[in-house]
């Protein structure tokens, strides 16, 4: 118990450094694609993000629809979307990364990016999701992820500039109007080294 204790407090004071570190963005994290390639999340620097947990037996999952579609219309635009697979709330994803591509891409003929399945709570969360929850935000504030389909907005740049609960759809006004606020602003250029 001892070990689980140490494990859990420096858990608990990195992700606080998390959040209390400016420098820190979603360009700060890298994971494996649904098809086991290493990506760094700063590839999509100065891009505005919709960052989704998923899961394809939920009462949710044919949010897909809307996910799909809001990529389609606005990739041109500096936009993705990107999902991640969990399987934290009542074993609602449990297949394996092959079974969840296979299953988006056949169902919902899904083309956004799509991530290898990762926990978005819990003693395992994934650094990404222990960031992204440690952020305050709006309309949803900081704290943990409620169920599937939690959305995070992410501004160009590379900050949470919102959070929408699971059952707000892909296309709810609010969610397109912060979308489209963020890709109005400009792409944030590099500063020089001094």
């Amino acid at each position: 118990m001892f070990w689980r204790n140490t494990a859990m407090t420096a858990t608990v004071l990195a992700a606080a450094a998390l959040a209390a570190d400016p420098s820190v963005g979603i360009g700060s994290f890298q994971l494996k694609d649904i098809e086991g390639k290493d990506v760094a999340l700063s590839s999509y620097k100065g891009k505005v993000l919709l960052v989704v947990n998923v899961a394809s037996k939920c009462g949710h999952t044919p949010q897909y629809v809307g996910l799909q579609d809001l990529y389609t219309k606005k990739q041109a635009s500096g936009f993705e979307v990107l999902g991640f697979p969990a399987n934290d709330f009542l074993w609602q994803e449990p297949g394996t990364d092959a079974e969840i591509h296979k299953f988006c891409s056949a169902k919902y003929n899904v083309t956004f990016p799509m991530f290898s399945k990762i926990h978005v709570k819990g003693d395992e969360i994934a650094p990404l999701y222990r960031w992204l929850t440690s952020q305050k935000s709006s309309p949803e504030g900081a704290g943990k992820i409620s169920w599937n389909f939690e959305k995070f907005v992410i501004g160009r740049d590379g900050q949470v500039a919102g959070r929408f609960a699971p059952s707000t759809l892909p296309e709810d006004p609010k969610v397109l109007a912060l979308i489209e606020s963020e890709l109005a602003k400009p792409v944030p250029s590099e500063t020089p080294a001094p």
